[in-house]
């Protein structure tokens, strides 16, 4: 109850910063075309991500359908949009509804927050390679500006090589557990699942993939509701700025990501010469893009979704 008192109280106080009568009026403004544009990208970002679910899933062993796995990631959206804690509700249906097919819990636990890792990391690299072809412009200088730290990311071949660390490591330790040594034991009895693919390279790329593809609809999305309302930073700095407007929105001390998404969407955007309103009505139309796909969900699948137990 605190966690929706506290998104509450946080949501009312970035309002009021940002004008409430202003944010109104850009809200009633907004373009219908672009709306819905954003939406298609959020139903698309959700849909890609079920199918990566599902890959990781057969990458573990655990083959479901993918009607399946479509019906049962909407359906934990839909429960991320009920319930308070952020995206831990959904992801708790999701692994439930793989242990009632008869896989193992553990399994089931983990393809769910291997596929949140997945979706975690390649959303930093899509802000890295953001940064990287944003140095150096004049929307860099109005960012650094307002945020002098970031100068220290101002060298494109640090920004590669914290780039290619990324995409490697995760690749590196699955490696490492296919030699020898106690280490490459306790990494195997930890991956097994996914040692025992024969093509774990494969699936691997499969994975970094989908998920840029995720992340980068997340960002059109974002952008949309940036057109709608008049709002349009540079293409690298609206993906640099959605990198923490994302992860403060999965913060399990919020209700569905409200309150903190705003928060940062203003602290973020502002600096890019969007206004507070704007800024705050873009994260709004974001946050509803969820709301609209549950209720999408709760018609064709027949009903509401058992809350996770």
């Amino acid at each position: 109850m605190w966690r929706l008192a506290g998104a509450a109280l946080l949501l009312a106080a970035v309002f009021w910063l940002a004008g409430p009568a202003e944010v109104a009026r850009t809200l009633q403004a907004a373009d219908p075309g672009w709306l819905a544009a954003g939406l298609g990208c959020a139903l698309a970002a959700n849909a890609v991500s079920a199918l990566r679910w599902q890959a990781l899933c057969a990458w573990m062993g655990m083959v479901v359908a993918r009607r399946w796995a479509l019906v049962t990631y909407f359906r934990g959206v839909a429960v991320n949009v009920a319930l308070p804690g952020a995206v831990v509700g959904g992801d708790v249906l999701r692994a439930t509804a793989l242990q009632r097919l008869g896989h193992p819990g553990v399994a089931a636990a983990m393809s769910v927050l291997g596929d949140r890792i997945s979706g975690l990391l390649m959303l930093i690299a899509l802000g890295v390679v953001a940064l990287l072809l944003g140095v150096g412009t004049p929307a860099w200088d109005q960012l650094t500006g307002a945020w002098p730290g970031l100068q220290a990311l101002a060298s494109r071949p640090l920004l590669a090589a914290l780039l290619a660390a990324m995409l490697v490591l995760p690749w590196l330790v699955i490696a490492l557990a296919r030699g020898a040594g106690p280490l490459a034991g306790r990494l195997r009895g930890a991956l097994a699942p996914l040692l025992r693919h024969p093509q774990p390279g494969r699936q691997y790329l499969d994975q970094v993939g989908l998920s840029l593809a995720v992340q980068a609809l997340s960002v059109a999305a974002l952008g949309c509701a940036g057109m709608a309302v008049g709002a349009a930073p540079a293409p690298w700095a609206l993906a640099a700025a959605a990198v923490p407007i994302f992860l403060t929105a999965t913060l399990p001390v919020s209700f569905g990501g409200w309150g903190t998404r705003e928060a940062a969407a203003a602290i973020c955007l502002v600096p890019l010469g969007v206004t507070p309103a704007q800024a705050v009505t873009m994260s709004v139309i974001y946050g509803l893009y969820p709301v609209v796909q549950a209720a999408l969900a709760l018609v064709s699948t027949g009903g509401a979704p058992r809350p996770p137990r």
